[in-house]
């Protein structure tokens, strides 16, 4: 497997909202210029600009963005920076999250388009999986009881 993907499954995705999951997908699908490549967000994760609406973002900043209702440049790089920290501790290795960014960053855009949002789709599936596992489980107590 890919060092991308690996993160992405691994350290990334399980951590992300399903609503920025949800949001991400569609602007993969729509093509939405909102999703930049090489760059974190628009305007640029400044000190002097961190008050100001954001306007675009990568890949982890449009998750949270647009998942968790972030509006400022401050809060959507605040966020980029913890899911960074969080998927490298999932994983296990410093800066981990650079083998997704790079991939993310470097990709021809219709094929990060393409690959991401079957990413994305794994990633759901996998939690619908869990959530019906889980109610199986809890009505099979229910009945025992």
């Amino acid at each position: 497997m890919e060092s991308w993907r690996m993160v992405w499954r691994e350290g990334i995705a399980p951590l992300m909202p399903t609503e920025g999951l949800e949001a991400l997908k569609k602007a993969l699908i729509d093509d939405d210029p909102r999703l930049m490549q090489g760059k974190t967000t628009d305007p640029p994760p400044l000190n002097c600009v961190a008050h100001w609406d954001c306007e675009g973002a990568c890949a982890l900043g449009f998750m949270g963005w647009h998942g968790k209702g972030l509006q400022r440049v401050g809060q959507v790089e605040e966020f980029f920076a913890e899911s960074c920290f969080q998927a490298d501790r999932a994983i296990g290795v410093a800066a981990a999250c650079r083998w997704f960014l790079n991939w993310f960053d470097d990709t021809p855009r219709e094929e990060m388009r393409r690959e991401l949002a079957a990413e994305i789709d794994i990633e759901l599936a996998r939690r619908q999986n869990a959530l019906t596992i889980a109610v199986e489980n809890i009505n099979k107590a229910t009945e025992a009881a």
